[in-house]
């Protein structure tokens, strides 16, 4: 006989979800890619301190590890790295993190040898070149500055780790791509001010006898372009994703002539944070099934050799990865009751290869609503909406649960509706969320990406505070109960709605920019002109930067707040928090910041993840009066 639910107080409610458990669990895996029979991809491990291991496995049977310790599969070009390995019928190449140096792995395992003898210099979007028996990447130098390092995309040989240099003009390179026959090659490119997402240029060269390219010429994008993704199809058609039409499509390049292969109002692309990302892949008879965003929420497409456009009826609501060969395909996908997996298809099955472990029963999941609301301007804003719940648990009668609302990073990032285990820790203890999806995400189409330009700090805060309100007047949270929290960019959202506006109760910040003047003379080279499409050029809008840092309205919060920052964050320094903390402890301000030796930018640490989610619990229960579950 089913027990009814206990009565208590949100906030209080014993949650089967502990912070040690979430932070154990917390594995995360990233770009699958199919090889032969097999499948790799990347696995980052908490419980090792954040280390990240490539991993195989053959459907139907176990995932192996190949990464031996103390070696971890990262790059930190751009700081954010990705595309950190690449794998031949026999070996894996990939990047180490402790020297940035490209290693080679035999796959029957042996020890990783290293490649590339250059140190100063990190390398990212790991290619085979087989024709020519040597890798191509993107590296990174920092020899010679290594507070602005020169970037290009050079040629590693296999034979002893020779470079040689292909292209270097500009000052950023991804994404190089190789023709099938290996006899021409894309890449994309772009100079400051501009970030990929907002402009960025599709070039294609030939290759002469040597491997270098000749007749290099632009064949796509520009300022107001953003290009994603090149890659050649089976019959060596170039295609590409590109916004040209208000949002990221696919297109066909071929004999100098441009096709659209999609026209859709939807995206096809990401914003190009790290390297190796991709949305689409190629079978062998010339479909592609890609991966697109429709209103925030991921749809798989099959796309036929014919253009037909079908929809593929899957339940993934959230599609981080794709890549084919053959007639497999590999997926990096969750929904609404699973956690990102590695998900491997062929014409005959399905299986997941690999999952996080950590899984609670779908009963006592919250399942996210979509949620559309008027924000500034007679604009909509978008997000997603999670009530509190517990089958043990119900709130007393007329209660209405605590808000938090969660500003993603970026801030040209999205939130999506796959299931989240931090998410779950709060609506499981009686909490409601909004995880806002503010002008400036992705997924919405380039005008709505765009429309934070000359705006950060008033309109992504402006929607978070309207996702607030909104809900208070739906009557699902309780208006003197509401709290906002966010990392990174999102930090910086969470501190702006603070300073600048009275609505919150209480205010979480992990490594959070304060002071944007500092923040984006001391940030690194990949960041460092992005203040000028969110705020304005510098040194031109100098007083726009002042008058938006949350560091010079500290004395207008008046409500607490908890921060948490690495010290060796070299994307938000240190500094940021803590001259924000001196200012709100000299306002009387209650105060609390924790500080993670070891971690940097993103906490990777078991240990850190756990405390900080206890430590955000337990601040919100001073704050709001109630005293979380013990043990829990």
């Amino acid at each position: 006989m089913t027990r009814p639910p206990q009565i208590a107080a949100c906030g209080s409610w014993r949650s089967p979800l502990s912070a040690a458990q979430i932070a154990t669990g917390s594995v995360r895996l990233a770009q699958p890619r199919i090889v032969g029979e097999l499948v790799y991809w990347l696995e980052s491990r908490p419980a090792e301190n954040g280390r990240s291991v490539l991993v195989s496995a053959q459907p139907g049977e176990l995932p192996r590890d190949l990464t031996p310790a103390p070696f971890s599969v990262r790059s930190r070009v751009h700081e954010y790295g990705g595309g950190a390995f690449a794998v031949t019928m026999d070996t894996a190449y990939f990047v180490n993190d402790a020297d940035q140096q490209v290693y080679g792995q035999r796959l029957e395992g042996a020890s990783p040898q290293a490649l590339t003898a250059a140190p100063g210099c990190r390398f990212a979007d790991l290619q085979v070149d087989p024709l020519r028996r040597r890798l191509i990447a993107v590296c990174e130098d920092h020899r010679q500055d290594t507070r602005v390092p020169k970037n290009s995309l050079q040629s590693i040989k296999l034979a002893d780790g020779r470079l040689a240099v292909l292209a270097q003009d500009y000052g950023f390179y991804s994404s190089p791509a190789l023709r099938p026959d290996g006899q021409q090659l894309a890449w994309l490119c772009w100079n400051a001010p501009l970030m990929p997402w907002e402009g960025c240029e599709l070039w294609l060269a030939g290759l002469d006898a040597d491997g270098l390219p000749f007749e290099a010429r632009r064949v796509a994008g520009g300022n107001d372009e953003s290009i994603f993704q090149p890659q050649f199809a089976p019959d060596g058609a170039l295609h590409f994703i590109s916004d040209r039409n208000g949002f990221w499509n696919i297109y066909r390049y071929a004999e100098r002539k441009f096709r659209a292969v999609t026209r859709d109002s939807k995206d096809y692309g990401f914003s190009q944070w790290n390297f190796g990302m991709s949305s689409y892949g190629f079978l062998d008879d010339g479909s592609l099934y890609a991966a697109r965003f429709n209103q925030g929420r991921s749809e798989l497409a099959h796309i036929g050799v014919d253009g037909a456009v079908q929809t593929v009826e899957r339940a993934f609501s959230q599609i981080e990865h794709v890549h084919a060969q053959g007639n497999q395909l590999a997926l990096l996908a969750a929904d609404s009751s699973h956690l990102p997996a590695v998900i491997w298809h062929d014409s005959q099955r399905e299986l997941r290869l690999a999952q996080n472990a950590q899984q609670i029963p779908v009963s006592g999941l919250s399942t996210g609503e979509f949620l559309s609301f008027p924000t500034g301007n007679g604009e909509t804003a978008y997000g997603w909406y999670y009530p509190p719940h517990n089958p043990e648990f119900r709130a007393p009668p007329g209660e209405k649960p605590p808000l938090l609302v969660k500003c993603h990073g970026g801030p040209t990032a999205m939130s999506g509706s796959g299931l989240d285990l931090r998410v779950q820790f709060w609506t499981s203890r009686g909490f409601a969320v909004a995880d806002v999806n503010y002008r400036g995400s992705s997924g919405f189409g380039r005008a709505y990406r765009a429309s934070l330009r000359g705006q950060w700090g008033i309109k992504d805060a402006e929607d978070c505070i309207a996702a607030a309100r909104a809900l208070v007047e739906r009557g699902l949270a309780d208006p003197q109960r509401l709290a906002i929290s966010g990392s990174s960019a999102g930090g910086f959202t969470a501190l702006c709605a603070l300073a600048f506006h009275d609505c919150f109760h209480a205010g979480a910040v992990y490594y959070g920019i304060s002071e944007l003047e500092s923040a984006m003379r001391d940030t690194h080279k990949f960041e460092a002109h992005y203040g000028d499409d969110l705020l304005g050029p510098w040194p031109a809008a100098r007083e726009t930067y002042r008058v938006r840092s949350p560091l010079y309205a500290a004395g207008r919060i008046r409500c607490p707040v908890i921060f948490f920052q690495g010290l060796k964050d070299k994307v938000v320094p240190p500094d940021q928090t803590q001259r924000m903390v001196q200012a709100l402890r000299a306002n009387q301000v209650p105060v609390e910041c924790l500080e993670f030796p070891e971690e940097g930018h993103g906490f990777r640490r078991r240990e850190t993840l756990q405390r900080t989610l206890e430590a955000e619990l337990a601040f919100y229960g001073r704050v709001f009066g109630f005293t979380p579950a013990a043990g829990a």
